[in-house]
């Protein structure tokens, strides 16, 4: 059982420090947002649970958007995202958030990209639902999963995880989280890394419905 006197954000403040380390976690964020069409250039870009900022500074680079909005409940994964800013972002583009990520700090259809890399599992299927609140018609959300064969998620971070999301077991079953949910066009591929410890991942993405589409949207 999870220790209640450690909150999340406590235990996600203490992987800070070290949360660069594994390099999976970059390459599952820039992987995630290549997959993402360039053009046209988005307006608005939503990083969800943003850690160190590794989604958000690609899609700096691959998205070319007007502004980005990366939100995370560890002040100190802020922190360190913040520190990397001053190279990565000088023109000071991506406005980081400490606090919840559902609901996500934005208003109903505002945002042209949600982006979510190795945070959903966490999250559960309400943070989808609001992705469609904040997605403007026709939007996107890129989002990862991890296969159910390979997840063995331990200690209080086991506890973490979301009861209302079944991990998947293949592409169909992870493109099917964002298809219930509301989305439109979904489609999943496995990203394999090799190394000493390999790992995989589901790449995820979907499409808000067009206006005037039926959806299941959480109400404002």
């Amino acid at each position: 059982m999870v220790d209640h006197s450690t909150s999340p954000a406590a235990l996600f403040d203490d992987l800070a420090a070290h949360y660069d380390d594994d390099l999976f976690h970059h390459g599952v964020a820039q992987a995630l947002v290549a997959g993402l069409p360039q053009d046209p250039p988005a307006g608005t870009v939503l990083d969800v649970a943003t850690g160190t900022g590794a989604a958000a500074f690609a899609a700096l680079r691959h998205l070319r958007p007007q502004r980005v909005v990366g939100v995370d409940l560890s002040g100190r994964m802020i922190d360190r995202a913040l520190a990397q800013a001053a190279t990565l972002d000088p023109g000071q583009r991506i406005q980081w958030r400490v606090g919840p990520a559902v609901p996500a700090p934005v208003g109903r259809a505002s945002v042209d990209v949600v982006l979510c890399a190795s945070s959903l599992h966490f999250l559960g299927l309400a943070a989808v639902r609001d992705w469609l609140r904040v997605l403007r018609p026709g939007g996107r959300a890129a989002f990862t999963l991890p296969p159910a064969a390979t997840f063995r998620p331990s200690g209080v971070f086991a506890d973490l995880v979301a009861a209302d999301l079944t991990i998947p077991a293949d592409e169909q079953q992870a493109a099917a989280v964002a298809t219930e949910a509301g989305f439109v066009d979904a489609v999943a591929r496995r990203l394999d890394v090799a190394g000493e410890r390999p790992k995989s991942v589901f790449l995820v993405y979907a499409t808000a419905p067009p206006a005037g589409g039926a959806h299941r949207a959480e109400a404002e």
